[in-house]
């Protein structure tokens, strides 16, 4: 919903306290352009005439929330969402879709989604060459006839503005005997092109031990703090060692929640013992919107919940995925920077929440988004709930998923 008139004009924004802006922590007003840019900031600012005002007395603003794995290539994958139901309306002004179109569909995936959409979208571009088609039923990464070398190139190469890496899914449901393979295909080509990886762990084979060991700074791996047998970082004391010296070599670790790879025990020893991620996403898609994930701000007060610092918890949400994609991550108040804002509250909770393993925890606080401001766009936000569905006859009898979700 946009809760003002479409017509372009300045925005002020009022009282609102700034983090990961290069700023202190203070009470600010913003004053935005009629053409989106930053015109001022400071204290007492007056509104000129016709002015679309928010009031963030006592609320928070950031960069805007960037989410670094979400599944959005809606009717092109039996498991995306529409961006709208995870963007702008849930504080999240760009989205990162991890995989879900390949080679041989990411055309459409830019002409329906991508290009039409008013959150920005960018993509790591899956090496299977059928990307998330029939996502767990049908494998992107088969055999070697799943991976076309020179088409992925040239799609990549007709797409950079959108295509900022390349993601391989190294678990034993997707690879089956194929192994490490498919990664170390995957990571040439992103050599080759000069791009990051995001390599999706979970269940063994490949062993996420494996998988460390063929990474580059720069190249992420989601689902760090899975809870999976033979994949959790805690349950080995010489992986979680090889998790620490990767992550300081520049390698990172990224959440992508989902609905089966987020562990509150991990991601608490893990924070506990000094390891935290370096970016929070949330994996959303039609199997994991509903349970367990729910939205971003939801994601987000999970780490707050497991011992994340408040801060580290946004620059994790913002400049840290802000840096993957290759946006700018200072000077973000200077006159003339293009407003891209989330506005928030922290409130406080008794929220009983679930994680990817089935475990409850309690959120004392939640992190609720309040505003988007994306250029001269205003963007009511609020969180996402869950409602209640039934697969029905046409339905999945395993996620409950229905036709038209």
């Amino acid at each position: 919903m946009i809760p003002f008139p479409p017509e372009t004009g300045p925005i002020l924004i009022a009282g609102a306290t700034p983090v990961a802006l290069g700023v202190p922590q203070s009470p600010t007003d913003i004053l935005v352009d009629a053409q989106g840019k930053v015109q001022a900031t400071g204290q007492g600012l007056s509104a000129p005439d016709g002015a679309r005002r928010i009031d963030a007395a006592g609320l928070f603003i950031s960069p805007g929330w960037v989410d670094l794995h979400a599944h959005v290539w809606y009717g092109g994958t039996d498991i995306s969402i529409r961006p709208a139901l995870c963007g702008l309306e849930r504080g999240v002004t760009t989205i990162v879709d991890a995989g879900s179109a390949g080679e041989a569909n990411f055309h459409g995936f830019r002409e329906y989604v991508i290009d039409p959409a008013r959150e920005r979208i960018k993509a790591f571009l899956n090496v299977g060459s059928i990307g998330l088609v029939a996502c767990n039923r049908v494998s992107e990464l088969i055999d070697m006839r799943s991976i076309d070398l020179d088409r992925t190139i040239a799609v990549v190469e007709a797409n950079r503005d959108v295509i900022i890496g390349i993601k391989v899914r190294a678990s034993g449901v997707i690879v089956g005997a194929w192994g490490i393979t498919p990664v170390k295909i995957a990571k040439k080509l992103a050599r080759v092109l000069k791009l990051p990886m995001m390599v999706h762990v979970g269940e063994p084979p490949p062993l996420y031990d494996e998988v460390l060991d063929l990474l580059d700074p720069g190249d992420v791996v989601t689902h760090c703090f899975n809870g999976k047998a033979g994949g959790s970082i805690v349950e080995d004391d010489m992986l979680f060692a090889l998790a620490e010296r990767c992550a300081g070599e520049g390698i990172r670790l990224d959440v992508g929640h989902g609905g089966a790879s987020f562990s509150f025990r991990t991601a608490e020893i893990a924070i506990q013992r000094g390891l935290l991620p370096f970016s929070i996403s949330t994996d959303l898609h039609n199997r994991s919107i509903d349970s367990p994930v729910w939205d971003m701000g939801t994601t987000m007060s999970k780490l707050l919940a497991v011992g994340m610092p408040f801060e580290k918890v946004i620059e994790a949400s913002t400049l840290a995925p802000m840096s993957v994609i290759g946006m700018a991550t200072e000077g973000l108040l200077k006159p003339g920077a293009r407003a891209e804002f989330t506005v928030f509250s922290r409130d406080p909770s008794d929220l009983s929440i679930r994680d990817s393993m089935g475990h409850e925890a309690v959120l004392r606080e939640l992190l609720v988004p309040r505003w988007a401001v994306m250029g001269d766009l205003v963007v009511k936000a609020s969180p996402y709930r869950p409602h209640e569905t039934t697969a029905g006859p046409n339905g999945c009898p395993h996620c409950g998923w229905a036709p038209g979700r």
